[in-house]
């Protein structure tokens, strides 16, 4: 008998409808020679850091140069971490805005005939590569905060057109998204998708009839619109793929209402962990806020007027206590994916990528933007050391480009990019 199984995901899909199963030689041959999966996490923070407390001034790794006042929390992941300097995103141009295009490169205001135009982001291509195989191909989670130096969006994801992809903001959402049970029967939820795409079709078909009477501006805002009811519709369906498939039991007890900002990223962070130890998804992008975790740390300064530092020597203070919270934020996230296991009993943390960034330096300085990186899940990239590019103001596209292939997307070209960086590469 010759049995053809595609993926541990089929085989879970099929036994929906099955009492019981042997351990079949093949299944398990199979398993076997499938490759272990890659997971990737993009994590920006807006605003950028202290100019002269914490970004390092000399190349060379980790434990023979030490680690700066605004890093020193990552010491004791010096071995893993990686900063890459000399990084500029050439379609950077807004002196406010540090993930708009963090993830794209994109000029936004430079598209002939239109006055903001984005495109598609890093995750969104890397999880063409990784995540088909997941519930959800990519997650994407965000702040509602509008003065934490991210700039405009909805998250740091944006689509195929461009188009902002909004995020999950609460620890209680992305609770309920992963590991939250429908109570609706099979009937009431092919009911209630069938209505949605009615719905839909209707909108579709509105749409046909009114654009051969609009202007031709008209017609590309309303084609704008229209991507995102395609969305909606890829959405519905990836939703009747995975129906009779039951999501994870959680590994974390359910999160509560009401989190200050520094404890709702901590179990944002968390909430990460499980999503990848549960093979819920294998990318996920994570527009983390500044000013909720500053005032859940007792810090009551607003982050734009926290990054004119050099104006006040208490906000200098502030600013350099920001650096080392997060540093002991990203150290803690850190902690959690080399203390865990996937569904395979591979270490999450070497399984996984993970890069921490902003458009933005300092202050509103946008060149030489900071760029670090760790995880195990590209064997090849240097890990615990700090990379000083030769050239500066080198295309941020390029680190994308490198940090792409390496984890196995197979890209020639990326937004503005001019090459790959060999000075990442063993």
């Amino acid at each position: 008998m010759s049995i053809d199984i595609q993926n541990r995901r089929a085989f879970l899909k099929a036994g929906s409808t099955i009492l019981a199963l042997p351990l079949l030689d093949s299944i398990c041959e199979a398993q076997a020679a499938a490759p272990n999966p890659k997971r990737a996490l993009f994590i920006g923070f807006g605003f950028g850091c202290t100019e002269d407390t914490f970004f390092p001034t000399e190349a060379g790794r980790f434990s023979d140069i030490g680690m700066t006042q605004g890093m020193a929390p990552l010491k004791r992941h010096q071995n893993d971490i990686t900063m890459v300097s000399n990084l500029t995103n050439h379609g950077a141009s807004h002196p406010h805005s540090g993930s708009t295009s963090y993830l794209t490169g994109a000029n936004v205001y430079n598209t002939p005939g239109k006055k903001f135009h984005n495109s598609v982001s890093v995750d969104q291509l890397v999880a063409r590569k990784i995540g088909q195989d997941t519930r959800y191909p990519t997650l994407t989670l965000s702040d509602s905060a509008t003065q934490d130096g991210h700039g405009a969006g909805l998250s740091l994801a944006w689509s195929d057109k461009g188009h902002p992809i909004p995020g999950i903001t609460t620890p209680i959402d992305l609770y309920a998204q992963l590991f939250g049970q429908a109570k609706e029967s099979s009937q009431e939820r092919e009911f209630r998708l069938a209505q949605k795409r009615s719905i839909l079709d209707g909108v579709t078909s509105d749409f046909k009839s009114t654009k051969r009477k609009l202007s031709k501006n008209d017609q590309d805002k309303l084609e704008d619109y229209f991507q995102s009811v395609r969305q909606i519709e890829q959405n519905i369906s990836r939703e009747v793929e995975w129906a009779e498939t039951p999501k994870p039991k959680s590994p974390l007890r359910e999160p509560g209402e009401g989190m200050d900002g520094l404890r709702a990223v901590k179990t944002m962070h968390s909430l990460i962990v499980a999503a990848f130890q549960t093979d819920s998804t294998r990318v996920i992008t994570f527009r983390q806020p500044i000013g909720s975790v500053l005032l859940g740390h007792g810090l009551n300064l607003n982050p734009h007027s926290l990054s004119h530092y050099g104006l006040d020597p208490k906000r200098r203070e502030v600013s350099q206590v920001k650096d080392r919270l997060f540093m002991e934020l990203l150290a803690s996230l850190i902690d959690q994916f080399k203390s865990k296991q996937d569904l395979n009993g591979q270490n999450l943390f070497e399984s996984s990528l993970i890069s921490y960034g902003s458009n933005l330096r300092s202050g509103h300085g946008i060149r030489g933007c900071p760029a670090i990186y760790t995880g195990g899940a590209a064997e090849k990239l240097k890990r615990g050391e700090h990379i000083v590019l030769p050239e500066q103001d080198t295309p941020l596209a390029n680190y994308w480009l490198t940090l792409m292939q390496q984890i196995g997307v197979p890209l020639e070209q990326f937004s503005h990019s001019t090459g790959t960086l060999d000075e990442m590469v063993s």
